[in-house]
């Protein structure tokens, strides 16, 4: 199992630009800051590692700041998970960062073949990713496309 964590504001994957002279994309410079700093603390956490093979799984926690602006019943609702961040950015923006680990956790993140986001508000904002082989038994017993009962 591979543990990361990015303290701090969490940045979600922008959209390419293009250079109006050149018409050619680039990455936005706060994405690719965060990616930088993404793929750092994965360096770090494979530190005598060679990137992971096979099928894998990944958990990724996004935790966004609590704005001191709110009055302290929605901040407190906020920590207590009553209350989400429902808003932009959308969680995968978020799970797209993950290109980052390429080439550092695993070869290519096609091999993440199951995956998950989840996004909350908190005191210590940051993002933390979990990574670890995945095993068939952690899937369920039946797909919805196997089920009569659901697709008949």
């Amino acid at each position: 199992m591979i543990e990361i964590a990015v303290l701090g504001k969490p940045v979600p994957k922008g959209r390419p630009r293009f250079n109006r002279e050149t018409g050619r994309a680039y990455t936005p410079a706060k994405t690719a800051s965060f990616e930088a700093q993404l793929k750092y603390a994965a360096m770090q956490a494979m530190t005598g590692r060679t990137p992971l093979e096979g099928p894998l799984a990944l958990d990724m926690f996004v935790v966004v700041p609590i704005a001191p602006s709110w009055p302290k019943k929605r901040q407190d609702a906020a920590r207590e998970m009553r209350e989400l961040p429902t808003s932009k950015p959308d969680w995968d923006n978020y799970g797209k960062t993950v290109d980052a680990l390429n080439l550092v956790v695993w070869g290519d993140d096609g091999q993440v073949v199951d995956g998950r986001v989840r996004k909350r508000y908190g005191d210590k904002p940051g993002t933390w990713i979990v990574v670890r082989p995945f095993t068939p038994d952690q899937w369920p017993d039946a797909w919805p496309h196997e089920r009569e009962d659901v697709f008949g």
